[in-house]
């Protein structure tokens, strides 16, 4: 029978993703499978963490960067990193050596914690247990973990302020920057100022991003080639226009601001020629409903924010207040002008405002009603999810190289397990032997064969776990060379995939991957099991 390949799954194939059980044991997830006969390439699905049917939805919303546009990790990440590096060194006065720096940009990945006073990044599993190390860019033994963060009567949080989530694509190069600051402090004390510290030099890499932003510097520069900095993606027009055919009102919610959201989504929905000039105009906004360009979420959010909601008039870029989303007369003009009245005549363009705002614009009467689509766990997903009750698609384009390596290292994987059953079994017979021996009633002659085989056992144990130990290790290096799967650690599923399970109803590599299923699609997970029930489980 021929093996079944990961680009040909049949409708009728159930997928695994291992994004860990909630019972914390190696269980995979089962997902189920695209209806309808179609055929899709593993790398390019939808996996779901909560049912959700489509027909109950009547708005799917959109972030904006990392979401609908994805930036080229070679080029746009490191202008990133170099307009930082000059904000360092011109605007708060690191040395000028930190200019001859370069930037690895498959180095760092999501889901990893920066320790600002100690100036160490780490990996950690689901329950917050510390599994991968380094200081700077050393790494640091299972001793020196095990006694900084595991020593203690009192489990820390890994939260704010003494640490740094770094959750975002956009937050790699600063999370590199940041050991290079490390290990530079380290091997050069006489460089850097006394008092400043890791958590310091931390502070100072968040201020010279923001100064990044605030000047303009990156976005001039995407502005200039976006073919340089974004991925083109021609299905995403098509995508709207399939949400919208099937009824649904669409929007987007970003905080980029009106100038530059106008370039990038020019740029995606097709007002440019990729390797020429582009030419701007408004033609986009005919598959939106609403947009709401400087929405600074995840404050947004929060329906108690009192942030003002004021109108963009697309051509010049000029606000206008408005009362909740209608126009305001102005002193000495008793008619306000109404830029856009209606839906049926096209969109309406806001800046600030709240999520009370945007279900008023939209007619939603229960959050339960919206998709939201984001890049980012907690200004996108948690908050949607966790104070609104939307339900919510994150978009982790790593997915797409991770399950392609998994169905490539499935025999591998196999053997893994195979290993550590073997191990566990080594172990077992140790523990009974150790426990027969302790009996009075044995004789002197089965004692010392139990001795012998015990010595003997002892010596294959050692063997199994160096073997199992070398052989996992070698699994998680075909996935990353420094920090392994991004959505395990060890057998455990990693902080960021247990994020994702917590707050994603739905996730996937591409937001386009949407267009691949009905828009009325019922997307379900398989049945929960917990450890005991799976190990059950007829084969």
């Amino acid at each position: 029978m021929e093996e079944q390949k990961p680009g040909a799954l049949s409708d009728n194939a159930l997928q695994f993703h291992t994004v860990g059980s909630r019972d914390g044991s190696d269980v995979p997830h089962k997902w189920s499978s695209p209806g309808g006969g179609n055929k899709i390439d593993m790398s390019k699905q939808i996996f779901c963490n909560r049912s959700l049917n489509m027909k109950n939805i009547i708005a799917v919303g959109f972030d904006m960067d990392y979401t609908l546009a994805q930036y080229k990790s070679e080029t746009f990440e490191s202008l990133a990193y170099d307009g930082t590096v000059r904000k360092l060194v011109y605007d708060l006065g690191y040395p000028n050596e930190l200019l001859e720096w370069t930037f690895d940009w498959n180095y760092m990945v999501r889901g990893l914690v920066l320790d600002k006073k100690r100036g160490n990044i780490l990996k950690m599993d689901r329950h917050k247990y510390v599994k991968v190390a380094y200081h700077g860019f050393r790494e640091l033994s299972k001793e020196a973990k095990v006694d900084i963060y595991g020593s203690s009567l009192v489990r820390d949080s890994f939260d704010e302020p003494d640490y740094a989530l770094i959750d975002t694509l956009f937050s790699l190069a600063e999370a590199y920057l940041f050991a290079q600051l490390v290990d530079f402090k380290d091997y050069n004390p006489e460089k850097i100022p006394k008092d400043v510290d890791y958590a310091r030099m931390y502070k100072d890499v968040r201020a010279a991003v923001d100064l990044c932003h605030r000047d303009g510097t990156l976005k001039q520069m995407v502005a200039k080639e976006p073919n340089r900095y974004i991925n083109e993606d021609t299905t995403i027009v098509p995508l709207i226009k399939m949400i919208r055919d099937s009824g649904r009102s669409t929007f987007l919610v970003t905080n980029s601001l009106w100038d530059y959201t106008n370039i990038v989504m020019n740029f995606l929905c097709g007002g440019r020629t990729v390797h020429g000039p582009h030419t701007c105009n408004f033609d986009w906004l005919q598959y939106f409903d609403v947009v709401i360009t400087g929405s600074a979420k995840p404050g947004f959010f929060h329906e108690e924010s009192r942030a003002n909601l004021f109108e963009v008039e697309p051509q010049s870029g000029m606000l206008s207040n408005t009362d909740n989303g209608t126009p305001m007369a102005q002193v000495g003009d008793p008619s306000p002008k109404i830029l856009l009245k209606s839906k049926d005549k096209g969109c309406r363009v806001f800046q600030g405002g709240n999520v009370g705002h945007l279900h008023s614009l939209l007619s939603i009467e229960s959050s339960s009603q919206v998709l939201y689509v984001g890049d980012h766990i907690y200004g996108d997903i948690l908050r949607s999810k966790k104070i609104l009750g939307w339900r919510t698609m994150l978009v982790v384009p790593e997915l797409e190289k991770e399950v392609e390596l998994l169905w490539e290292l499935r025999n591998m994987r196999k053997e893994l397990i195979l290993m550590r059953n073997e191990r566990d079994s080594v172990e077992d017979t140790i523990h009974h032997l150790n426990w027969s021996l302790k009996c009075d009633d044995i004789n002197e002659n089965d004692k010392q064969e139990m001795l012998s085989a015990l010595k003997d056992l002892e010596s294959k144990r050692d063997q199994v776990r160096l073997s199992h130990q070398q052989a996992q290790r070698d699994s998680h290096q075909k996935f990353h060379k420094v920090w392994g799967q991004l959505m395990k650690t060890g057998y455990q599923s990693s902080r960021f995939a247990h994020q994702v399970e917590r707050f994603a109803c739905l996730y996937t590599s591409q937001v386009s991957n949407l267009r691949l299923y009905s828009p009325d699609k019922y997307y379900r997970p398989s049945e929960d099991f917990m450890s005991h029930e799976f190990h059950l489980l007829p084969l």
